[in-house]
């Protein structure tokens, strides 16, 4: 059983993009356990267009995805003349053998978060993008 010993800084809203359904659920659950609101999108365009919507203080990118892969859609963001084009983005892959992290940010990535997600790592690259305070977990023995 785990126990959360503090409240975040701050709610933060991220956008998830994952062609995986199952991939936005597992992180959309993490973060609102963590206090925070997650908005999923299946695609790029679907990415794109939620950005033209509404500000948000992270953005989570698939890399591999079918209609337009999560590095095309970072440098999309990254082109766009709005303020949202300074959004961190986090890559989040289980390509970890094509790329080092290191290269996600030379691509312009703010962050890299591997595949299969732990919850921790998820966090701290939040939180970290984001400049905020990480909410701590404790973790508590049953019985």
């Amino acid at each position: 059983m785990s126990e959360f010993n503090s409240k975040p800084e701050r709610v933060l809203s991220v956008l998830h993009v994952d062609d995986d359904p199952v991939n936005l659920r597992v992180v959309e659950e993490i973060l609102t356990a963590f206090g925070h609101r997650a908005v999923k999108a299946l695609s790029g365009s679907e990415a794109l267009e939620a950005l033209s919507r509404q500000a948000f203080d992270v953005v989570l990118m698939d890399i591999h995805m079918p209609e337009m892969s999560g590095i095309e859609v970072m440098k999309r963001i990254r082109e766009r003349p709005t303020p949202d084009r300074n959004t961190p983005v986090i890559a989040l892959t289980a390509d970890i053998l094509s790329r080092e992290p290191a290269e996600y940010l030379a691509l312009g990535f703010t962050g890299f978060v591997p595949k299969p997600v732990m919850v921790q790592g998820l966090i701290a690259a939040v939180t970290r993008a984001a400049g905020v305070s990480q909410p701590t977990l404790r973790l508590r023995r049953a019985g």
